[in-house]
């Protein structure tokens, strides 16, 4: 650790977490960002839909309401900003009964109340016209032109890289243990040692009740929800124009339907709530799988199933008031986004499920506004750097563009990703970046190195190489995403000659 005395401390690096500090970084605050992973974006955002919803869903008069409407009006400025890819391409709640029809009704009524611009329900001919695959039975549908589509972990890194380029000190693979009031502020306590802190923001996700308790404040349990979803081809990006969701039910938004702003088609999620033992597992089931890609078909009939390409869950993390044990009892239904009333200068970012991708730039704003009424006396910097280039995008780049990367960098015309077209020059920007990636996770959700058809299964070797190279560490030292996850043990003839067998491993 380079400085242990900051005037704020950000706990976890999520989407969340790295707006704050962005947003302190605009002053001439000392701030660091705390990170028990390896890298930026780790927990839930780097697995969720990827969706800027447009703000009807909330209940009126909730921090989820106003944030979430705030926070999609601030998206477009922000990515042209930071460089990172956004997509106004609305939304469709789509009803195919009349029950369907009456759920539209309310959300209409509560978007209007939430003051969600240009809202309204389209009918049969319309839908059909803006979404010619859409299922049979498909009636009508809630039109929300406001809603988009953006790479949450790109989001996440270029927020979290922006605070870095503007002076936040980024703790990677440090996990808080505690958290000790002292007359000063804070004491942290730290795998890697210890951290001072006037201020400290509690954005630890799925462990942000264990980093409340810590600190003496409010009580609340994290309930997680897993959320399965299946990834399809490119070649079915254009089956859908819009986000398409069926009507929510009490667990959700339910099953919708979308492409990526990297051209994927998207379905999901499923809603599991996890019991005790599970905590964090975001592993995949068949049953699950089956279960999306069925309720996937009714609104749009005929994705091809031998276009699955890959599955993944996220976890989606439910505030609750906690018994005496300290587990869930009652849902809070809203985001805890408050300085604690008997720990002062304690803040909690807590419980921010959806629409917490949406709300995070405005979150960042209220936290920042919390932060100065609780004595935070911070001015803005002249020098604030509000731009980041980012990476450049070789594959969609003209063949003039193409040509000018290879003059300036020949890196650029090594492939490295067949699948993605993704280049060796981008993956070493990619390491040697501001807050560069460290580990094969880091490199993919830079620069999409192992996310087409073969995920990886040529390029991972590749990729290894790159790493080891630009970092001046032992192929044997790279990790896939941090920790104990090695990607290899040692060179083939080495490992036969010592005898060692896979199987017998096991």
């Amino acid at each position: 650790m380079k400085n242990t005395d900051f005037d704020v401390a950000v706990i976890g690096a999520g989407i969340i977490g790295s707006c704050i500090a962005r947003r302190l970084s605009k002053t001439n605050a000392r701030i660091c960002l705390i990170e028990k992973e390896n890298d930026v974006s780790c927990g839930s955002s780097k697995a969720n839909s990827g969706i800027v919803h447009a703000g009807y869903d909330p209940v009126p008069g909730t921090l989820m309401a106003r944030l979430n409407v705030q926070g999609t009006e601030l998206y477009p400025e922000l990515s042209a900003e930071l460089n990172f890819d956004y997509k106004r391409i609305g939304s469709l709640v789509v009803a195919f009964d009349d029950h369907g029809r009456s759920v539209l009704k309310e959300l209409l009524e509560r978007g209007n109340k939430n003051k969600v611009p240009e809202l309204r329900i389209i009918e049969q001919n319309e839908l059909r016209a803006l979404e010619p695959h859409i299922g049979s039975s498909a009636s009508a549908a809630l039109y929300a032109p406001t809603a988009g589509i953006v790479n949450p972990y790109k989001a996440t890194w270029a927020f979290a890289e922006s605070a870095v380029i503007n002076g936040v000190e980024f703790m990677r693979n440090t996990a808080v243990r505690a958290v000790k009031k002292i007359d000063s502020g804070f004491l942290l306590h730290t795998g890697r040692g210890d951290i001072s802190a006037r201020f400290v923001v509690n954005a630890a996700g799925t462990a942000a009740d264990a980093v409340s308790r810590m600190a003496g404040a409010r009580s609340f349990a994290i309930k997680q929800r897993r959320g399965e979803y299946v990834l399809f081809d490119s070649s079915c990006g254009g089956l859908v124009n819009h986000v398409l969701f069926q009507t929510p039910s009490a667990d959700g938004k339910g099953v919708l339907v979308t492409h990526t702003v990297d051209g994927n088609l998207l379905a999901g999620p499923s809603a599991d709530d996890q019991g005790g033992g599970q905590k964090d597992y975001t592993g995949t089931t068949a049953a699950s799988q089956t279960a999306v890609f069925q309720k996937a078909l009714l609104t749009v009939s005929d994705i091809p199933r031998g276009t699955v390409i890959n599955s993944f869950a996220g976890i989606r993390t439910l505030a609750y008031t906690a018994d005496s044990a300290g587990s869930p009892d009652r849902p809070i239904n809203d985001f805890i986004i408050e300085e604690d009333e008997n720990v002062r200068g304690f803040i909690n970012a807590a419980g921010i499920c959806s629409p917490g991708l949406s709300a995070a730039p405005a979150v960042a704003e209220y936290v920042y506004e919390i932060l100065c009424s609780a004595g935070l006396n911070a001015s803005g910097r002249s020098d604030f750097i509000a731009e980041r280039k980012g990476l450049p995008d070789f594959k969609n780049a003209d063949i003039e563009a193409k040509q000018e990367l290879i003059k300036k960098n020949p890196l650029y015309g090594q492939i490295i990703c067949r699948c993605e077209t993704i280049t060796e020059g981008e993956i070493v920007d990619a390491i040697k970046s501001p807050l560069g990636a460290l580990d094969l996770d880091g490199v993919k959700r830079r620069t999409r190195a192992g996310m087409g058809r073969c995920q990886g299964g040529f390029c991972s070797p590749r990729v290894t190489e790159i790493i080891a190279r630009e970092t001046g560490i032992p192929m044997t030292s790279v990790t896939k995403n941090g920790g104990s996850s090695y990607v290899l043990d040692g060179k083939t003839r080495a490992c036969a000659a010592a005898g060692y067998s896979a199987e017998a491993d096991r």
